[in-house]
């Protein structure tokens, strides 16, 4: 039992008084300062060893020694960890282990609440199970992130290119804009850096998906089924589809707001470079089995071609080559088909009055040849998977 409420040090030396004056009954006097009787007794022996009841102070439970008490070194070594990565316990400890530094993430945690660098009521979400492609560079996921004001005016919109396999990040680029020019160029690096992926997933967007061209073509995806690869558009409203492109942009939010977001271009780049290095190289990925993405990755065979090799369509097809503004000469007469085809190579299907206009086997364009009219074939938006087979 426990001492009344009052003032226990004043009730404590109440009791001591009236124990020590004699002629009472124990138990009935512990009844009356509602204590057990080994409470009672106790004080009444401490009051007796420390000589003044101004020293009736509680002793500390703390042990003397703590032999398994964290060193301060350590506490140290998990603090400055905390404060260049800003992990959470399971990732800062599998990092002390590569130092030879054994901690349960259990210990890690209360590390951090102790010295206050883990708010209350932070959560950590349990890790679900993802399918993913069965080896590196079978999938590519791509998307933009932000986009981010710099002080000195203008936007950077990070673009990140991302293998499913492996989760390893092939490319992180501070771009200006969506523009087309800006995201090819980056993505003519990566693939000199890593190869060419035999497929790419991408959402519904700018600079990748036209909504007025047949099967959503633009210039970028032009560029891209000529190197051989499939691409692959996620469902509208449905961002779960490149679930991981999404998950390492909430990887890479957290990891800005840690780092502080830099007030330029050519910083913002610096910034994203230490960030990627971090996520392939160091970061352990709970979906991995805390593997690092370095671990699982290797580079494509595939290489790119500047110059990619013709599409060989069938032996005595009608073929015609759009102009630079993607129209077809045909009998004199000037038809347009599209603009992300300008000078590409299409087949000519005829059939009555009318031409079918293909670009490898994706069908673009009817032309009605008698009153001139051209038609786009456009496969639905609402498609959540269209691949464009090279």
């Amino acid at each position: 039992m426990s001492w009344k409420e009052s003032d226990v040090r004043s009730e404590r030396i109440a009791f001591v008084v009236r124990a020590r004056q004699g002629g009472c009954n124990m138990a009935a006097l512990c009844r009356e300062f509602g204590i057990s009787r080994a409470t009672g007794y106790k004080w009444l022996r401490r009051s007796l060893q420390v000589g003044s009841l101004a020293e009736l102070e509680e002793h500390s439970r703390r042990p003397h020694r703590s032999p398994n008490q964290t060193p301060q070194w350590i506490e140290q070594r998990v603090e400055a960890l905390r404060h260049r990565h800003g992990w959470g316990g399971r990732k800062l400890s599998d990092l002390l282990a590569q130092e030879g530094i054994i901690l349960a993430s259990s210990t890690v945690d209360r590390i951090l609440k102790r010295r206050g660098l883990v708010q209350s009521g932070q959560r950590h979400r349990t890790a679900r199970r993802r399918f993913e492609r069965s080896r590196p560079m079978e999938l590519v996921q791509m998307d933009f992130k932000g986009p981010y004001r710099l002080s000195g005016g203008g936007l950077c919109h990070p673009l990140s290119v991302l293998d499913d396999h492996s989760r390893y990040v092939l490319g992180l680029y501070a771009l200006p804009s969506q523009r087309r020019e800006g995201v090819e160029n980056r993505l003519i690096d990566c693939f000199e850096r890593h190869g060419v992926p035999e497929a790419m997933l991408m959402d519904h967007g700018v600079p990748w998906w036209s909504t007025t061209n047949g099967h959503g073509l633009t210039r970028l995806s032009v560029f891209l089924i000529r190197q051989g690869i499939d691409l692959i558009y996620g469902g509208i409203g449905h961002p779960q589809t490149q679930g991981k492109v999404e998950r390492f942009h909430r990887t890479l939010s957290q990891a800005l707001d840690h780092r502080g977001h830099p007030q330029s271009l050519a910083g913002f780049q610096g910034v994203l470079e230490a960030i990627r290095e971090e996520y392939n190289q160091i970061r352990p990925h709970e979906a991995l089995g805390d593997q690092r993405p370095a671990q699982r990755y290797r580079p494509s065979r595939r290489a790119y071609r500047p110059q990619p090799l013709e599409w060989e369509y069938p032996t005595g097809a009608e073929l015609s080559r759009l102009n630079s503004a993607g129209c077809l000469y045909y009998r004199t007469r000037q038809y347009f088909v599209c603009e992300a085809l300008a000078r590409e190579q299409v087949r000519l299907e005829r059939f009555e009055e009318k031409i079918l206009v293909s670009y490898r086997q994706m069908h673009i364009r009817e032309i009605d040849l008698e009153t001139g009219r051209t038609t786009a074939v456009v496969r639905p938006v609402s498609h959540s998977k269209v691949s464009t087979m090279s």
